[in-house]
């Protein structure tokens, strides 16, 4: 009896587990120690959407305890650089390989070995000039009276994207840690994270931020796409790539909507 009342606590405190899992993976915030579950590593997908919203709130506070007293240029570098500090370069690393690997033109197993190789090319680091540059102006040009919501946001958005990557596109290596991602990610882990995702874009944004979700979501499914053609899957590596990318696309986007919209309408904006 006191085995089975331990076993359904147990798997109620799973839910926390991927949670803790999820920022821990995607983080480098200081974190309670649990042990590692293979199932609760690849389930915690479930959860990267509200670790990016944890990302984003920092991100936005620091913007709004600052903004008064730093000049818009330097601020928007200490955004670069804070997301970075913030999440260890995980998926700058990831982009950087991907791009190495993916602009190579080599033959596929050429392309996931250069993926997985230490060494930085020079497509990579062209990728990352252009990506950090991308953003720094971007945060620049990004009406103030809506660049904390989308500092909130977007995080959320492109960690949504690898969710739904690793749920419909197969896994191109027979091993790796992003392959219990796609073993462990199913409809549930997806209707929880655009569930999240959804509300916290249409809570910030309303109508607008809706619009950014399916046009990060189509971003997602054209990536992988493209990327399993070549591949044959994705990887982690992709994985960290998709969300840079949905970064710099989702922040585009918003710029564009946001000079049609003006910002304080943003709420009463309608698609009909």
């Amino acid at each position: 009896m006191g085995v089975r009342v331990f076993i359904i606590l147990l798997k109620g405190l799973l839910p926390m587990q991927s949670f803790i899992s999820a920022l821990a993976h995607l983080t480098r915030l200081p974190l309670p120690a649990v042990p590692f579950d293979e199932e609760s590593f690849g389930r915690s997908t479930a959860f990267f959407p509200l670790a990016g919203l944890v990302l984003g709130g920092i991100l936005a506070a620091f913007w709004l305890l600052a903004a008064p007293f730093l000049p818009a240029p330097l601020l928007a570098a200490l955004l670069v650089v804070g997301m970075v500090i913030l999440t260890g370069g995980i998926h700058l690393d990831g982009f950087i390989d991907g791009v190495d690997g993916l602009f190579s033109g080599r033959s596929r197993e050429r392309k996931l070995e250069i993926m997985r190789d230490s060494r930085v090319g020079a497509f990579g680091v062209l990728g990352l000039v252009c990506l950090l540059l991308l953003k720094y102006n971007l945060f620049l040009v990004l009406p103030r009276e809506s660049l904390p919501l989308l500092l909130v946001v977007t995080p959320a958005l492109s960690r949504w994207g690898i969710t739904l990557a690793a749920a419909h596109f197969p896994y191109a290596r027979a091993e790796g840690m992003g392959k219990l991602h796609g073993a462990y990610t199913g409809k549930r882990e997806v209707a929880i994270a655009t569930l999240t995702a959804a509300a916290a874009s249409g809570a910030a944004l309303g109508a607008a931020g809706l619009c950014l979700l399916a046009a990060g979501g189509a971003l997602t499914f054209f990536a992988g796409f493209r990327v399993t053609r070549t591949l044959g899957g994705l990887t982690g590596d992709i994985y960290g790539l998709i969300n840079e990318l949905m970064e710099v696309f989702l922040l585009f986007a918003a710029y564009l909507l946001l000079t049609w919209v003006p910002p304080g309408q943003i709420w009463n904006w309608r698609i009909f």
